[in-house]
């Protein structure tokens, strides 16, 4: 049986968790919010799946093989430096957190000066609704090898490179496309609204791109993406400004992409709007309410 160890048990870390246990592995989930008000609802959650929920780092780490890092961007260092001192030999840290290159590669070291192993994951899509299927890339020298594993516990693993930081370029020049593409969407729509003439902008950009959907379901993923999540996704594009800077870009559509994401969760909480209270999400019906008329 495989022994597993989660690493922060947000969305990403929930279904990792649960789906994991469910293909057979021993999984045990530590996060910080276990020592908070929360610790009791989130220990049920685990609970209900098989998942044990440690007690501590140290306590989480004991007898797994695989540990998997699902922090916040901000945190996803810090995490790596604590675990580097508590892994044992055949133990892998693998950092699936959303950081540049370089970030990466500061964790490996940290994690060198130890007894386990390090390896740097990128995760190629959001989590739900694929979940173990999600696209993920793994960089390092025993990549091969646990890219065999995680495809054996159902994941949909890849090795892509033997260096680390490698497939965290890959993940984070994505990034820019992705988050820029919800941002701009974001901007685009909430001007059109305000204007009266969303319509119009969205049947343009239909007959420029008929075949992305800007007639139907798109404009509400990409906005829902940045109502939902738009904090975890402002601190990683933070590291992807950080990403292109240390290969000597000024990365200027970045910096106000990282704006823009951090913007929306920022008026919707400023609104007392949670986003569970706005599903099923309407772009037209969210923005509305964060226009200066309402």
């Amino acid at each position: 049986m495989t022994k597993i160890a989660i690493i922060g048990f947000g969305e990403a870390g929930r279904i990792y968790a649960e789906d994991l246990a469910s293909q057979g592995a021993q999984v045990t989930v530590w996060d910080n919010k276990f020592l908070s008000a929360e610790a009791d609802q989130l220990k049920a959650m685990a609970g209900q799946w098989r998942v044990r929920a440690a007690h501590s780092l140290a306590q989480a780490l004991e007898g797994a093989t695989l540990v998997f890092s699902l922090v916040t961007a901000a945190n996803a260092l810090q995490v790596a430096q604590q675990a580097a001192a508590l892994l044992r030999q055949g133990q892998t840290l693998l950092d699936f957190n959303s950081v540049a290159p370089d970030t990466k590669r500061a964790a490996a070291q940290a994690v060198a000066q130890g007894e386990g192993s390090y390896l740097d994951v990128a995760v190629m899509a959001p989590v739900p609704p694929k979940r173990l299927g999600t696209p993920l890339l793994i960089g390092g020298g025993q990549a091969l090898i646990i890219a065999a594993q995680l495809t054996a516990l159902g994941c949909q693993a890849h090795a892509a490179s033997e260096e680390i930081g490698t497939v965290s370029a890959i993940k984070m020049c994505r990034s820019v496309m992705i988050k820029g593409l919800e941002a701009l969407t974001t901007e685009c729509l909430a001007a059109a609204q305000r204007y009266g003439v969303e319509e119009a902008v969205l049947n343009s950009l239909h007959t420029s791109f008929p075949s992305l959907g800007w007639n139907d379901a798109l404009p509400d993923y990409l906005i829902s993406r940045v109502a939902e999540h738009g904090v975890r996704r402002a601190e990683e594009m933070q590291e992807v400004v950080k990403t292109l800077q240390d290969v000597g870009l000024e990365a200027p559509l970045s910096r106000a992409i990282r704006q823009v994401q951090a913007e929306l969760p920022a008026q919707l909480k400023s609104h007392q709007l949670q986003y569970q209270d706005l599903v099923p999400f309407s772009w037209r019906t969210v923005l509305a309410k964060l226009s200066p008329k309402c």
